[in-house]
């Protein structure tokens, strides 16, 4: 999107006990999000969580848990249905299900995860395997 190479936006969260009073957009839904979401919180930042899906399908009971009690204790917001539109020095633009909406920005955490590529992998001579319905990477000597 539109702005995302800016200073401001990042992929990991290092420090952040150094981050405070800070409003903070954290991209994503699954535990990474989640859990960096909350860590922003204990240092009193303004912490919005912005993911594409209409709920929280991929976390952890415990992550469930303590997100429920974040947004009941107005610790952190959650707006679902949400895409990044563009990221400006000041403000971050969200598509919020069919319209538009900014939202006071300083900082912006991208936890987005990924796809695992089994066609690729499989067709290089990596096994892959199934436990419990996740992939598992495994090798062979040759």
């Amino acid at each position: 999107v539109p702005g995302e190479g800016k200073e401001k936006v990042s992929y990991r969260l290092l420090e952040p006990e150094l981050i405070h009073n800070q409003h903070v957009l954290v991209v994503g839904g699954g535990d990474s999000a989640i859990e960096n979401a909350l860590l922003l919180t204990e240092e009193k930042n303004y912490v919005t969580i912005a993911y594409r899906s209409d709920s929280f399908s991929r976390i952890k009971p415990m992550n469930m848990d303590r997100v429920n009690e974040a947004i009941q204790t107005n610790k952190v917001k959650v707006l679902f249905s949400t895409n990044v539109k563009e990221i400006l020095d000041e403000k971050v633009i969200l598509s919020v299900e069919e319209s538009i909406r900014e939202i006071k920005n300083d900082l912006v955490y991208i936890f987005a995860g990924g796809e695992l590529p089994t066609d690729f992998l499989a067709k290089i001579g990596i096994k892959i395997t199934k436990k419990f319905g996740d992939a598992v990477l495994s090798h062979e000597k040759r």
